[in-house]
């Protein structure tokens, strides 16, 4: 694994135990905050198999492009478009008013990014 790709797989880590704290807490649980963590976390995990695999790409949190240009490696992975879609609004909409993440679908995010954590995992090895 190049330097690079350990770098960002550190970063998407971190985001994932951030989220998983934050989702563990027995009160003042903050949803959007545990969403955006996901978010970042899956996003940095597919920008860490495109380091790896030599494919330029775009400053982006948008993980649907990301995800599509990983494609030609991974066609498999078409099956995470609906996730790659669904998380991408965490990055940006739920940070600001007029957008609020509930537990259930911080709950679901979560699930959702260990799915694409899952992956990079089993086709990093």
């Amino acid at each position: 694994m190049k330097r690079t790709t350990r770098e960002w797989v550190k970063k998407a880590e971190d985001d994932f135990k951030v989220a998983s704290q934050i989702l563990r807490r027995r009160k003042d649980i903050v949803p959007d905050a545990a969403c955006f963590f996901c978010q970042q976390c899956a996003v940095k995990y597919l920008k860490a198999r495109l380091i790896e695999a030599n494919i330029a790409f775009p400053s982006t949190h948008d993980l649907l492009p990301l995800l599509n240009l990983y494609l030609p490696i991974e066609p498999l992975w078409a099956t995470y478009a609906k996730v790659a879609d669904r998380m991408s609004d965490y990055a940006v909409d739920f940070q600001y008013p007029g957008h609020s993440a509930t537990l259930a679908e911080a709950r679901k995010c979560l699930k959702d990014c260990k799915v694409v954590r899952r992956e990079f995992i089993s086709a990093s090895v």
